[in-house]
């Protein structure tokens, strides 16, 4: 589960941990999917804002490549947006099966390949791809890379003793070893809360479902990391951040040191989770996919380019928080 990186910017900007986090910055794994993109780029200076893709694998394997083809696609896609004032986040959930162009490689012209689902470009040629196939469809610059698989999302929950987590109706996992979720508040560790946010055949919004939980998921997760609990507590607090450093693959250019001074203002309540405008679901080509609002779409991720996303807001976001638009 991607984002939980984040956490890290802000309880190191809360807590004034610069030195740390340098030591914490040679711990993150590299890979720089930018290389094939006009030639690569240079790295953005942590001023102004930023445009980060974070992304959750389905892959099991530590040591899986993220730079080039391989068995594992996309589970999660956000694209994270901050602010030039960095006191706010806004963080948008790209459907795994929203329908788009995929390029021929990463170096090609948007209009180079064929249209699949988005999750598939992770599959097809890794996080250079995905940053491609993402820039493609939302005309958006991405600055910066996070990534993070399924290993990796239980250890950072249970880092921090598990999460507190709102299960909307009582479901049986379709995984092993089938747990029951029990409607109500359930405390999780690392693999429950693992299996709860991949659920979606069980509800009837399905990927909706399951993309609102990992929201809900992240809020909780922020919310125990800044807890006094967390922070008061030197063992708990670094057992997190060495967990989520861990865990996580980021581009070249990508500073813990520098993003905790700049995003020292942001915390747990000034994010904003948002769904990429949509009309929901469609069968095209013997697939069922997700198909994209183009007009509303378009005019979120002009918003983003802009830095306009607060009046976006105001004018989109519903009352259930999604920012669907529709």
């Amino acid at each position: 589960m991607a984002g939980v990186a984040v956490l890290v910017l802000a309880l190191l900007a809360g807590t004034g941990a610069w030195l740390y986090a340098r030591n914490l910055d040679d711990d993150l794994a590299r890979t720089d999917p930018f290389s094939s993109i006009t030639g690569g780029r240079p790295a953005k200076k942590v001023d102004g804002a930023l445009n980060i893709l974070l992304a959750g694998t389905d892959s099991r394997d530590p040591d899986a490549p993220m730079d080039k083809a391989g068995e594992w696609r996309a589970d999660t896609l956000i694209l994270m947006h901050i602010p030039a004032d960095h006191k706010t986040a806004y963080l948008v959930s790209i459907p795994r099966d929203l329908y788009v162009p995929i390029p021929e490689n990463a170096g090609a012209s948007c209009d180079s390949g064929s249209r699949n689902k988005i999750n598939a470009a992770f599959a097809f040629g890794g996080l250079p791809l995905a940053v491609k196939t993402v820039e493609c469809f939302t005309d958006v610059r991405i600055d910066h890379v996070m990534a993070i698989d399924f290993g990796g999302f239980k250890e950072v929950t249970d880092a921090l003793g598990g999460v507190d987590l709102k299960v909307d109706r009582t479901i049986t996992s379709i995984h092993k070893p089938y747990r029951k979720f029990t409607k109500g508040v359930n405390h999780m560790n690392g693999a429950e809360a693992l299996d709860w946010v991949r659920q979606r055949k069980q509800f009837p919004d399905g990927d909706f479902a399951r993309m609102r939980h990992q929201q809900e998921f992240l809020k909780a997760l922020m919310d125990k990391a800044a807890s006094t609990g967390t922070l008061t507590n030197p063992k708990k607090l670094n057992s997190f951040l060495k967990a989520v450093t861990s865990a996580v693959t980021v581009d070249q250019g990508f500073s813990l040191t520098d993003m905790a001074v700049q995003f020292r203002s942001l915390r747990g309540e000034n994010l904003t989770f948002i769904t990429s405008p949509n009309l929901g679901g469609r069968d095209i080509d013997g697939q069922s996919v997700v198909v994209s609002d183009r007009e509303k779409a378009l005019a979120m991720y002009q918003a983003i380019s802009a830095d306009t996303m607060a009046d976006w807001v105001k004018a989109n976001q519903q009352g259930n928080g999604t920012g669907n638009g529709g």
